[in-house]
């Protein structure tokens, strides 16, 4: 942390407790934050934050989208897909888009006028990226892009969506390549937005392509068949994210239990006063700490180019399955008021379950790590 990123972690903190934390429940009905909410982050400056100004955005680093990030998950919210847009979506376009692509695509990106997806899961492949079914077919100046995907974030309402498509059948990974799709071209349609058991006002959607024609000229990259390489280089970014999310997590449990079990009493006492609870937040406090330490280190470490994928998957699959431990031991400590919806100990349990599983599982994680062993 420096001066600019406390300055900039006050500005976010006001308009994550103004715009984020009052409309939970109601997005969480409607399935998806409001529209706008993507434009007025674009006004105050928090869309592609750590993309370069003459692009449109921010001109920062990693580090204030980690802030972002935590101050979001401080304010409560798992409802604004952000940080795929941010750190995930506009880097693709910066690290792989031609300069045509890159000052079409991402002002849009940055003003909030486009919301971005990434478009990999499909209903019968998941981690196995290279087995994915969707096509895009070479015709003349465009290609034709058929398929479907699911479990996506953003996906009601992507403007901009990269497509991890087969461009050549018979290549196996060699065959992938990264598309780029406009959704309002004829052929696009989405399905349902997913009812989740968490994260609920998070617009997780399916999509369908059938024969989308998109120009030529909106491959990623200087060929076909990048697609896989490209993916695999710029996970570890998202990996990344998910350990901030887990912590910033972590530490909000711990700091609504404290809370609570200080105010709460039980057999004349608060119920803190108790040894288990005393000893249990202790461990959960610790394991915080370590966690958070290691993030940090990791963050340095992408900050100066040098993070490696086994440690981003040591951060990941651990950091996700403590803070599910540390935030299942504090729902304890709520008793019966740890399983009512409107507490948030509730919605912290609920929505980090799905760390485990989404950037690629856990067991995918300890299985990059065994390969380097």
């Amino acid at each position: 942390m420096d001066t600019d990123l406390d300055d900039f972690r006050a500005m976010a903190r006001t308009f994550c407790e103004k715009e984020l934390a009052p409309h939970q429940e109601r997005w969480a009905a409607q399935k998806q934050v409001d529209r706008d909410l993507w434009t007025r982050a674009g006004e105050v400056g928090l869309l592609c934050l750590s993309i370069p100004e003459e692009y449109g955005g921010g001109g920062g680093t990693f580090a204030h989208e980690a802030v972002l990030l935590e101050e979001q998950t401080a304010a409560g919210d798992s409802c604004w897909g952000v940080a795929l847009h941010n750190a995930i979506v506009a880097h693709y376009v910066l690290a792989y888009g031609t300069e045509s692509q890159k000052r079409s695509w991402l002002p849009k990106l940055a003003t909030g006028e486009w919301v971005g997806a990434i478009a990999m899961t499909e209903p019968g492949t998941g981690s196995d990226l290279q087995n994915i079914t969707t096509r895009a077919r070479r015709d003349g100046e465009d290609y034709v892009v058929s398929g479907s995907k699911t479990f996506i974030t953003n996906g009601a309402q992507a403007d901009f969506v990269l497509v991890a498509a087969k461009t050549d059948p018979d290549a196996g990974a060699q065959g992938v390549s990264l598309v780029a799709v406009e959704t309002a071209r004829t052929g696009f349609s989405r399905g349902r937005v997913l009812e989740k058991v968490g994260m609920k006002g998070q617009d997780t959607a399916e999509l369908n392509f059938a024969d989308v024609l998109v120009p030529a000229g909106n491959l990623l990259g200087e060929a076909e068949g990048q697609g896989f390489v490209q993916l695999m280089q710029q996970l570890p970014q998202e990996r990344l994210l998910i350990g901030i999310t887990s912590v910033a997590v972590m530490e909000r449990a711990l700091a609504e239990t404290l809370a609570y079990t200080k105010e709460r009493t039980a057999f004349g006492r608060a119920v803190f006063n108790f040894q288990n609870t005393r000893f249990t937040l202790a461990e959960a406090a610790t394991e915080a700490r370590i966690c958070r330490v290691f993030l940090d280190d990791c963050i340095l470490k992408h900050l100066d180019g040098q993070l490696d994928i086994p440690t981003v998957a040591m951060l990941k699959w651990w950091t996700s399955d403590r803070a599910m431990h540390v935030v299942d031991q504090c729902v304890q400590l709520f008793g019966g008021y740890g399983y009512m919806a409107e507490y948030p100990i509730a919605r912290l349990w609920t929505d980090q379950r799905v760390q485990r599983i989404y950037g690629g599982t856990n067991e995918i994680m300890k299985e990059i790590i065994s390969r380097t062993l």
